[in-house]
Parts: structure tokens; sequence; C-alpha cells
């Protein structure tokens, strides 16, 4: 058999999406990092540059802890003593004691009876919607959800979707009550954080307009937030957007493993009837392995870290470094969407400049991620750098500074 047809019908789509200006193209592999030292924060080496340094504001290690010495041998311990994979999905013998330490810590860390452990945050909110979600439930979602969530919509097939316009707690409500008696169950569904911009998910607000409808639906309503960019990040304690908002009444809190505390994988955190149904039912927990037995005890020790005196010393640093960066743009004359969490969106709002200063900044060392249409709408396009607790104030500066030659440049 060939494939040469399907190969051709391929092709054509990866140059259609190069028309679009959606194509990702060839990814940039990082060949080494050098520590931080003196003034200034870790530095990246990319194949193809040499011995040239980058500093990395475009990484979701938003306290650095990726490189902890002693998260790093945390995982090495474990691996020695488990090996390095868990060699079977968690219902046959892949269960290994870091993974039951881990979500019992998980658990505890959200103030929640129980949390079940992915193998990412994506592949959470895909597994475990389709179980909650059966045909008389009505799903209501945030129009700049993440695409997880909108992928795990479709393959719910919810008897109703509706999307509200992106944090607009009118239309919302209104949604709600179009609602009412077309289902049994409704799930409301938002990013705690939203990626592209930072902005957060107002969840209190949330959390008492479902309670006022909450008896309109035989099965009630629940609420379940994706806060993968908010916990360990956003919140004095790191607790992410419901710590932020001061909320309670999140039924569901769905988390990264990935992106502040700097190892792999993903989470949920509810009720224990929740996790115990979720563990029957989710396939993609089912029937995929586990993180490694060393990648949860990695996350057990960066957990502990956070959840500490130290961890708020980060993020209080985290938090003093975001400031400096939003200070800076807006005294250079940027436009900014600001907010106090590491996500610094810049405004440029062109997709031809937007480019030219993504390109500006790699010839600088500095790599930053230039979000253009129709990636983003036209108009809003920006580049969106990320801060980490790792950082200097010497790395903020030079970042403004290169910012600040590129506008007299112009």
């Amino acid at each position: 058999m060939s494939v040469k047809k399907l190969e051709q019908v391929l092709i054509g789509r990866l140059n259609e999406l190069e028309e679009k200006g959606t194509l990702k193209g060839r990814e940039m592999v990082t060949t080494g990092v050098k520590p931080a030292e003196d003034k200034k924060g870790p530095r990246f080496f990319i194949e193809g540059h040499g011995e040239k340094e980058f500093l990395r504001m475009n990484s979701n290690s938003y306290l650095g802890m990726s490189l902890y010495k002693e998260i790093i041998e945390a995982e090495e311990e474990a691996a020695k003593k488990y090996g390095a994979g868990p060699g079977a999905v968690r219902f046959i013998s892949g269960t290994y004691q870091p993974h039951i330490e881990l979500e019992k810590k998980l658990a505890r860390f959200h103030n929640r009876e129980s949390a079940m452990i992915f193998s990412s945050a994506y592949a959470t909110m895909m597994g475990i919607l389709a179980p909650l979600i059966d045909n008389k439930t009505i799903v209501i979602s945030d129009e700049l959800n993440h695409n997880c969530i909108i992928n795990a919509i479709r393959l719910s097939r919810p008897t109703i979707k509706e999307i509200y316009k992106h944090l607009d707690m009118t239309d919302l409500e209104y949604r709600i009550k179009a609602s009412i008696g077309k289902g049994r169950r409704v799930l409301i569904i938002t990013d705690g954080i939203f990626s592209m911009r930072g902005d957060c998910a107002p969840l209190d607000i949330i959390v008492e307009i479902a309670k006022r409808y909450d008896s309109e639906f035989a099965e009630g309503i629940c609420l379940v937030v994706d806060d993968s960019h908010g916990v360990g990040a956003f919140g004095k304690t790191g607790r992410g957007t419901e710590e932020y908002t001061n909320t309670k009444g999140v039924d569901i809190i769905v988390a990264t493993l990935g992106k502040a505390l700097g190892v792999n994988g993903g989470y949920l955190a509810a009720t224990s009837a929740i996790i115990n149904y979720l563990r029957e039912t989710a396939p993609f927990y089912i029937y995929s392995n586990p993180i490694t037995p060393s990648e949860a005890s990695s996350a057990i020790k960066a957990l502990d870290i956070l959840d500490s005196e130290r961890g708020r010393r980060l993020l209080d640093n985290l938090r003093r470094l975001t400031k400096r960066l939003e200070k800076g743009l807006v005294h250079l004359g940027y436009e900014i969407i600001e907010n106090e969490h590491p996500v610094v969106p810049l405004m440029i709002r062109d997709t031809k400049r937007t480019s030219e200063l993504v390109q500006y900044l790699t010839e600088h060392g500095i790599l930053a991620t230039g979000l253009n249409y129709p990636v983003v709408p036209k108009g809003d396009e920006e580049i969106r750098f990320q801060v980490s607790a790792d950082y200097t104030e010497y790395d903020i500066d030079y970042v403004l500074g290169i910012l600040k030659k590129s506008k007299q440049a112009n």
C-alpha cells in the first residue's frame, strides 16, 4: 500500500496552516542550561545559536523549580529505588507509594477530600469531562477557555453547549437561566487564569450565581476550574485563583505539576465520591500509564517547598519582579494588560510589528512568545512575557533596556 495520496493531502493541509499563519514549524531545541550566577538568572542554549545565551521569558516555570537541586535529587533517588517508569497502568501494577503520597498532599493542599493524578493537565481535563457529562447535561463555558476544555466538551457531547462572553457574568447568568428545564445537570467550566492574557476568572461571583440557580436543576450545578497557570503562581500561598478571589464552592479543581511546580503531570482535587467515580470511569486515567514514581517524588518535594515559608518568599519575589516589568513597560509607553499574575501581555495590536519585535528580542538573547492573528483576534496581537521567580532585577531591566532600544530605533 502507498501513502503518497494521503501525504499529498497532508502536505496541502500544512501549506494551508502556513498561509493562515498558524503553522508552528520547526521546534526550538534547548541544548543546555547555564545555572544562575552573580546578578543573572539561568540562561539557556539553543540549537543553531552556538554559545549564545538566552533569557527564557516564555516559560511556564513560574518558580524555577525544575532546576532546584533538591527536586532533582528527589527524582534521582526515586528512580534508583523504583526504576525509570511505572511499567503498567494504575489498576494493574502501576501504582507506587509516591503516587499515593502525592495525591494525599495535593488533596490537603487544596483542602479537598481527595485527589488523583494524570499524565498531564490536558489529559486530566480530557479524561474527566466525558464521564461527568451525559445526554441530560448542559455545559456552559467561557469563550476563552483553554484548548483542552474545548476538545473535552466536543468529545463529551453534552445535550446543550453554551459559550458565555469572556468574564461576562451577566451573560453567564443569562445562559444558566435560559437552560432551566432543558437538562438535569449543569457544568460551568472555566480557566482560573487565562494563559493568553493573564487575567483571572471571578470565581467568587461564579459560585454565587451557581448557588442562585442550583435548585432549578435536578442534579444541580457543578463548577469545574482549570487553574493550571494559577496554582503555584497566584494567591498569597500559591493556591491559585480560588485563594486570590477568596472563593469557597469550587467543586473540581484541575491543575498541573508541570508549570509552577516544575515537574510533569496533571491532577484534580474534589470530593472522595467524585474521585472514586472518576478512577473507575476516566479513560485517560484507566488506560494510560501514570507519571513515573520519580516524577511523583520530585512533585512531592516541589509541593513541600511551595507550601512553606520559602515558597511564600518565592511568591513574593515573583510578584515583585512582575510588577517591576509591568511598571517598566508602562514607563516606556507600551500598552499592557496589568494583573498580579506573572503572565504579562504586551499589546502590539499589529501582526507585522509583533513578529518583528519577537525577532528583535531573539536577536538580543530574549525568548518571548508572539501571538498573532488568527491565534488571537485581529487587533489583539501581543507578545506574551512570563516572569519567573528565578529571574533577577538585572534580567527584568535587561528586557526593558532592549525594548527601549527597539522603540528608539523605530
